[in-house]
């Protein structure tokens, strides 16, 4: 019983350990497409969509039907030469028939038609909906990385500042430092802890806000790991106009918009072909007993002809209606484009300026760095007070943090023309 309980808890504690592993930008993908209520709900739509388009072939077989009928009467009753006669008599009668329609003006086709534009409509909205949250995660990912590289910023500022306070306690000590300036430094060390504490509640924050879009059940311990090929797509910069024309071939929205147009055309000619005649064919066979008597078969054949002549106009104006679908889809169609294009630019244009902004902040860091050093070496000179090496500290610091936020920046927007092709 012991070793059971030792295999039992050295299981928990793998599962547990495993459970504590930072997730991939991947991993992190794959589960939110896998847990996402909107992707289950659409992808009932699409199941449905498919049984329509199933169903709308099917019609074009015929159908076969059965039915049987027993029957009992008591008392007179008539019997074969006329007379009447008190009886005790049992009907059984059974039917077995057939049926298909040989034209009805093609609307059984325009019909598997206009389903199969459905189905194909609710499998891009299906698309779109996945690409959306792949954005989501990703936009949520990479505030997450933003957020841990800023807490690392603070923390280290901090630690320069104890390790420089415990430089100077030695330096009061001896009378060689004003207590005044020991001051200054503990003041900053405050404000830097306060940094890190705001750094780390944002952190958490965004933590929470990727295991929501996940939506995981536990994500306390939710962490994640910086892609290795993070910043492969910096000297990738991809042009609007190719983007945009890739995108009108590739993207889910512009599809649905195209099926939904279709959809209405063919519906359209489903209206229209209530202008036509129908023709089908049936056959039955039946027959009976009459007191345990076998009657005799019958078998009919035959068809039926139908000829619309006048239906108070109303296949008239469900063309036309039909014909007022198609122009709105096709307007449709066409603010979707454009929209499209409006996004595509709208993202280009934002991925360049933050290319420009991550160049400047990244002089801006090197010309800051320089800044922090020289004013160190001239505190230590005791040439600048320690008002003046912390202004210069917190001028790095803000350009360190600029640089960050502007790199996640660029490939977010990057991200975004990516996912737009």
């Amino acid at each position: 019983m012991k070793k059971i309980f030792l295999i039992i808890g050295a299981l928990l504690a793998a599962l547990l350990a495993s459970a504590q592993q930072p997730w991939t930008l991947q991993q992190c993908v794959d589960t939110a497409l896998a847990n996402n209520r909107n992707i289950k709900q659409k992808e009932l739509t699409r199941k449905t969509n498919e049984i329509a388009y199933q169903q709308a072939r099917n019609n074009l077989l015929p159908n076969l039907n059965g039915s049987a009928s027993q029957g009992w009467s008591f008392g007179r009753s008539q019997i074969a030469d006329g007379t009447y006669q008190n009886l005790n008599v049992s009907n059984t009668s059974f039917s077995l028939s057939s049926g298909i329609t040989l034209f009805d003006g093609l609307k059984m086709k325009y019909n598997i038609d206009a389903r199969m534009a459905d189905l194909k409509a609710s499998e891009a909205n299906l698309e779109k909906i996945r690409q959306d949250i792949i954005l989501s995660v990703s936009s949520a990912f990479l505030q997450v990385l933003l957020n841990k590289e800023l807490l690392q910023i603070s923390e280290n500022q901090l630690e320069l500042t104890q390790n420089k306070i415990e430089q100077q306690k030695s330096l009061v000590a001896a009378g060689k430092l004003a207590e005044g300036e020991m001051y200054e430094l503990l003041a900053q060390q405050s404000k830097e802890e306060l940094s890190r504490t705001q750094a780390e509640n944002s952190l958490k924050l965004s933590l929470l806000d990727l295991g929501q879009i996940l939506e995981l059940s536990d994500f306390e311990k939710l962490d994640v790991i910086v892609p290795a090929d993070l910043m492969n797509n910096e000297l990738q910069m991809l042009d609007a106009e190719n983007v945009y024309r890739s995108a009108l071939n590739n993207r889910p929205e512009v599809k649905s918009a195209e099926y939904q147009l279709k959809n209405s055309e063919k519906n359209v000619q489903i209206a229209q072909s209530a202008y036509f005649p129908s023709l089908s064919f049936g056959a039955s066979v039946s027959g009976g007993y009459y007191n345990s008597v076998s009657t005799p078969m019958s078998t009919s054949l035959g068809f039926n002809l139908s000829v619309p002549i006048f239906n108070k106009m109303e296949t008239r104006n469900q063309v036309k209606t039909a014909q007022i679908n198609v122009e709105s889809n096709r307007l449709n169609v066409d603010n979707t484009k454009l929209e499209l294009r409006k996004t595509i630019q709208q993202a280009y244009y934002n991925a360049v300026a933050a290319k420009a902004k991550w160049d400047a902040a990244s002089k801006s860091e090197i010309a800051g760095n320089e800044a922090y050093r020289f004013a160190n070496q001239k505190y230590e000179g005791g040439r600048a007070t320690v008002y003046e090496l912390y202004q210069a500290k917190n001028n790095l610091t803000q350009a360190q943090s600029e640089v960050v936020q502007s790199k996640y920046e660029y490939v977010f927007r990057l991200k975004i023309l990516e996912l737009l092709m």
